[in-house]
């Protein structure tokens, strides 16, 4: 009987050794062993095994080397914006070198760039991706890094040219300043500069000595509030609590705005009545003012204006003006005001028996209270009627009758509204003196 010689087969792999190995059992049996079998099921399943972790490494490598890629192109980027900007730089002061330097790294940085997109389109992987991305990082940290270098660098030197400009306007306006005061000084030797409330008389009477003894009211008014939130500030009191009693829900741009609210309560308080004779509600219109009584009026006025308020006090105790202090400064200082202030109210004592103690606060007022009854014997003085007008929370602002105390709220709100009135305007013949209102949004 002739002998069956088996073929030969050299497989590659463990698997196909295992399956030609069956192959040639068969053809000498006709039946592949059941443990052959059992052998070449678990040698394929192993092979699925294998075939699938390659796979997925294959995978892991690509995306580690796209990472690696873009890593690289945006740490490319920095450097070349760092270059631009180094270029900007030595512009300006002209700097050859700093110019051709950052010319050349731009222009390699832009080769780099061929590079890459060069190694996208030809699928090239990068042998060794966990090392390029930390290069990468590091070349973006130090780009961006120059980068702020540059630009500290350049405001720097922009800080350095704006202190020379201030410098150079603060020697300008001293100088200005010095002309104007030498000029001053000459015109007054000569005679032809004087206030406009020296030597006034009634018939030259107008509504422009009108607006310059309004300001100095006010500047009056703004300066005995500074005292008043000074002894707040010494007293312990909340000055936003306060200035929140006084006008409710108001939104202060700037936390010394609300200084306005504490202006607003004193202009309250001190031009209450200001339209009548002598702040007396029960004395008549001045619209029925007649000639006498105007110059009676400004008879007054010029007597209190070249004395000093508390020198009128002593010489004229039981005159209207020392009535108009002592109501006035009640009204301001509260009992537990001027105890939180003090530690007593012996000081309301003094002032009702018509005597006002040697303080900043009580000379403050005296000043202010001087200022405001000037101004009011100013106003009864007028041939034509004077008005004194405010304007009501939430009503839409005008710049024709109001003028803003903070900028902020025209340059941040669109709608703006008014809060409160902080000085009260006025209305003499055919003139509008604007008032001063704190605005808020809609």
């Amino acid at each position: 009987m002739e002998t069956v010689k088996p073929r030969v087969v050299a497989p590659k792999g463990k698997f196909r050794r295992a399956f030609a190995k069956v192959l040639n059992i068969h053809k000498l049996t006709g039946v592949a062993p059941e443990e052959d079998v059992k052998k070449l099921k678990l040698d394929s399943k192993n092979a699925n095994i294998s075939e699938s972790f390659y796979k997925l490494e294959e995978e892991y490598e690509r995306r580690l080397s796209l990472e690696a890629l873009l890593a690289k192109l945006f740490a490319t980027v920095s450097t070349i914006k760092a270059g631009y900007a180094q270029l900007q730089h030595s512009q300006s002061p002209y700097d050859a070198i700093g110019i051709q330097k950052a010319d050349n790294l731009v222009v390699s940085e832009l080769k780099t760039l061929s590079e890459l997109k060069q190694c996208f389109s030809t699928k090239q992987m990068d042998p060794n991706p966990e090392r390029t991305l930390v290069l990468a990082e590091i070349q973006e940290l130090r780009s961006l890094l120059k980068t702020y270098e540059i630009m500290g660098r350049k405001l720097e030197s922009q800080c350095k040219l704006k202190d020379s400009e201030i410098l150079f306007l603060r020697e300008k306006l001293e100088e200005t300043t010095k002309q104007n005061k030498l000029t001053e000084k000459r015109l007054n030797q000569s005679g032809q500069l004087c206030n406009p409330l020296d030597n006034l008389h009634l018939s030259a009477l107008n509504q422009t000595h009108f607006v310059a003894y309004l300001n100095q009211t006010v500047k009056s008014i703004r300066g005995f509030v500074k005292l008043m939130v000074q002894q707040m500030k010494l007293a312990g009191w909340d000055l936003s609590m306060a200035a929140n009693s006084i006008q409710p829900g108001v939104f202060y741009y700037k936390q010394d705005h609300k200084c306005f609210a504490f202006e607003h309560f004193v202009s309250n308080v001190m031009f209450e009545a200001f339209h009548l004779p002598h702040f007396s509600t029960d004395s008549r219109s001045f619209k029925k003012q007649s000639k006498t009584e105007r110059e009676a009026f400004f008879e007054r006025f010029t007597e209190l204006r070249s004395m000093k308020a508390r020198d009128y006090l002593n010489a004229r105790p039981k005159s209207r003006f020392a009535r108009f202090c002592r109501a006035k400064f009640l009204r301001l200082i509260h009992p537990k005001m001027e105890e939180a202030f003090f530690g007593h109210t012996h000081l309301r004592n003094q002032v009702s028996a018509g005597v006002f103690p040697e303080t900043s606060l009580c000379s403050g007022f005296l000043e202010m209270a001087k200022r405001v009854w000037l101004l009011h014997c100013l106003a009864l003085s007028f041939e034509h009627e004077a008005e004194i007008f405010r304007v009501h929370r939430g009503c839409r602002f005008s710049e024709v009758y109001m003028k803003s105390v903070a900028e902020e709220a025209l340059e941040e709100t669109e709608q703006p509204r008014v809060a409160f009135t902080v000085v009260p305007g006025f209305r003499v013949g055919n003139s509008l003196i604007q008032c001063e209102v704190y605005l808020s949004g809609s």
